[in-house]
């Protein structure tokens, strides 16, 4: 299975650790640091998706759990009432975010703020995250956002302001368990309930009328 590029430290340096267990004290020893290492395997697995064709699609940029569906006002860029849509990525989940539709990268906007439970209200607004402004080939802009959890401290993001992305493309991951919030224009048609199971890149959340 593909492993996230980001991954790989911390996979060799928790192998390293199970052989040095392994070599000083036995099997009795190497038990716990090779559950680790499987663990820190499993978390950072990077799996292929097919991406839904069509126009006007709009998918998950997350694998988890979708916790929240509801109107609300995205104040950073639409400056507009939207409609929410939240996902929640337990530590079991990919964590491997992806673009949710293809279009023009017009902003992004990273703010450090508190570790509150990912899947608490409040972690929206004052949980560390990292923004996206995205602007499809119609003009039509949606705003997606990594949100850092209880346990997650590092939000990775590769995207750069006027990069061309395709939906479904890889864009960064957050460590370990997190968030995955997107606004929408309220025109959008959502697909999703609050309790549906997401695939990112996969699962399409909602479509443009």
């Amino acid at each position: 299975m593909r492993i996230a590029r980001e991954g790989y430290p911390l996979i060799g340096g928790a192998a390293a650790v199970t052989v040095l267990a392994w070599l000083l004290g036995g099997l009795a020893w190497g038990v716990v640091p090779l559950a680790l290492t499987l663990f820190i395997v499993s978390f950072f697995r990077d799996p292929e998706r097919v991406v839904p064709a069509g126009p006007g699609l709009v998918v998950a940029p997350a694998d988890g759990r979708i916790i929240k569906v509801a109107r609300a006002v995205d104040d950073r860029f639409l400056q507009a009432e939207a409609t929410l849509i939240s996902i929640f990525m337990s530590p079991l989940n990919v964590h491997v975010n992806r673009v949710p539709t293809s279009g023009r990268v017009v902003e992004l906007r990273y703010n450090p703020g508190k570790y509150l439970r990912a899947f608490a209200d409040k972690a929206s607004l004052d949980n560390e995250q990292n923004a996206v402004l995205l602007e499809d080939e119609q003009g039509r802009r949606l705003c997606f956002v990594q949100i850092a959890g209880f346990i997650a401290r590092r939000i990775v993001c590769h995207l750069r302001p006027d990069a061309r992305v395709e939906r479904g493309q890889r864009y960064g991951m957050i460590m370990f368990g997190s968030r995955a919030d997107i606004y929408l224009p309220v025109a959008a048609r959502i697909r999703v309930n609050v309790g549906d199971r997401a695939r990112g890149g996969e699962t399409v959340i909602a479509e443009w009328p």
